[in-house]
């Protein structure tokens, strides 16, 4: 039977997501007005950041784009931030969005020799441990050098590669059929259902060490994370100098997250552990064996061709010689040049996965520009600054990694080093305490930041993916799967820059 019109607007509203869903989006809207003009912009400011936080939360029920924009529009139309500052928040965050739009779709065309590297990793380590911590350290190590999102990139399209090869034959499908259209869960046959649950587990265990790994890595040098050099240019450190400053708090808590990893795996504790089904170990393998024995000249030339791409991209992301986004097209130009990608409809394909999260961030900028037109922040930023020596360093770090918890960590840490600098050159601050100052800072905004999946671009890019949903990674499983990590990570780091600056 054809609904009436009020069905067709209630159905098209939001689509699939389920009414209650529904429901509390639109009693959001309703009620925002109203709280606006009783209780004034701070707390209506607060109220909408705890909404747009929930459509995190909510990510495998209905795309945050859709609801979180509404309610960005809304912030606007009542007042809670304005377009120019907008304009501003996304203009600053440029690079950014250029790394999205196109180094995600340059490691798109760097996925045959992606899937062939890591299948050959995962099939030759059977400890899951080890595998646990190959991957964590391997993020680690990349993002101490490249961008940490670049990382979460090149590890989701992994994941996804695996994903589709062994859902294709639980399906019942050809290798062949990998570069087509993915079957669904319908498709897949009883007896590898239990089997594919047991690889959705493994993958999401993985997934969240490599996403942990770049943390651990991001915090340690100047290029890590983008903050990092934001931190490092107030501070006037070389790439030398901002290692060994970070260096007292970054090296245990690398070990803490390291021996973290290991210990989960062991134990199996908060989701990890899964081992690899051996069924799908099966499958794996022969892919691999059949891709190896009917490998044409065409494909070899085109694992050569990623291969040197590849070593071209971490050269250049490594002696920084463009912003990384414009590396980014570099990689999808060489790559698609020499492989005989031309076709629009093939590139465009590989845009599909950094679009939606790139719309996404900007309506994210809009509830940046909200707290920060609100001076949501202000009153707990004001308190630490207030504080002396040791105590102040200990508490920036605790401050800093709360924000940036809710919000955006690059912006957290330009409010506060922007504060600590101001102190420093009207002399409040010594030389010393300004450096701790910023130890804290951007440790803060690096390492409690992976306790939510906001807390970080490149967490909030996994949550979003096309892969996150596969494997039923959700906003309130990645909160339980991080939450070792957050809390020893956190520990350790605290411990460690109340031990560093004890004599300060």
């Amino acid at each position: 039977m054809n609904p009436t019109l009020p069905q067709a607007f209630a159905r098209g509203f939001l689509g699939q997501s389920p009414d209650w869903y529904k429901l509390t989006i639109l009693g959001f809207l309703l009620v925002n007005p109203l709280l606006m003009a009783s209780f004034g912009p701070v707390v209506t400011g607060w109220v909408v950041l705890a909404e747009f936080i929930f459509t995190l939360a909510m990510a495998l029920r209905c795309y945050p784009l859709q609801p979180g924009g509404l309610l960005a529009i809304e912030a606007v139309l009542i007042g809670l931030t304005t377009p120019e500052s907008v304009y501003e928040e996304v203009t600053q965050a440029f690079p950014v969005l250029l790394l999205l739009i196109f180094m995600v779709a340059g490691i798109y065309f760097l996925r045959d020799l992606l899937l062939y590297v890591f299948t050959r990793l995962i099939l030759r380590v059977r400890s899951r441990e080890l595998l646990a911590l190959t991957f964590c350290a391997a993020a680690a190590l990349l993002s101490a050098f490249l961008d940490a999102l670049t990382v979460v990139a090149v590890a989701v399209t992994v994941g996804m590669g695996f994903y589709e090869v062994f859902h294709r034959v639980a399906s019942g499908k050809t290798h062949a059929a990998l570069h087509h259209d993915m079957a669904t869960d319908e498709d897949v046959q009883a007896l590898q259902r239990e089997n594919l649950e047991g690889f959705r587990a493994f993958l999401r265990s993985l997934m969240m060490h490599g996403a942990i790994g770049t943390a651990i890595g991001g915090v340690m040098t100047q290029v890590g994370e983008p903050q990092n050099l934001l931190i490092a240019e107030h501070a006037e450190w070389n790439f030398g100098e901002f290692f060994l400053a970070m260096a007292p708090v970054s090296i245990p808590v690398a070990i803490a997250g390291l021996a973290t990893c290991w210990v989960v795996e062991r134990f199996g504790w908060f989701g990890y552990g899964a081992p690899l089904p051996e069924a799908t170990r099966a499958v794996l393998e022969d892919f691999a064996r059949d891709r190896a024995s009917s490998w044409t000249a065409k494909d070899r030339q085109t694992l050569i061709v990623q291969g040197i791409v590849a070593l071209l991209l971490v050269l250049a992301l490594a002696f920084h010689v463009a912003e990384v986004g414009l590396i980014g097209l570099m990689v999808i130009i060489l790559a698609t040049s020499f492989t005989g990608v031309t076709e629009e409809h093939r590139l465009g394909k590989a845009f599909e996965a950094a679009l939606p999260f790139a719309a996404l961030l900007v309506v994210f900028f809009v509830i940046v520009a909200e707290i920060h037109d609100q001076h949501l922040f202000e009153p707990m930023i004001a308190h630490v600054l207030a504080l002396e020596g040791q105590a102040q360093a200990a508490m920036l770090y605790l401050a800093a990694g709360l924000l940036s918890t809710i919000s955006d960590n690059v912006f957290v840490a330009s409010v506060y080093v922007t504060e600590i600098k101001a102190a420093f050159l009207q002399g409040v601050v010594s030389r010393e305490q300004f450096e701790w100052l910023a130890v804290a800072i951007n440790t803060g905004t690096n390492i409690p930041s992976v306790a939510t999946p906001n807390g970080q671009a490149a967490f909030l890019f996994l949550l979003t993916s096309t892969l996150a949903p596969l494997i039923r990674l959700g906003y309130g499983r990645m909160l339980w799967m991080a939450l070792p990590y957050f809390v020893v990570m956190t520990t350790v780091g605290l411990l460690a820059l109340v031990s560093a600056t004890s004599g300060v």
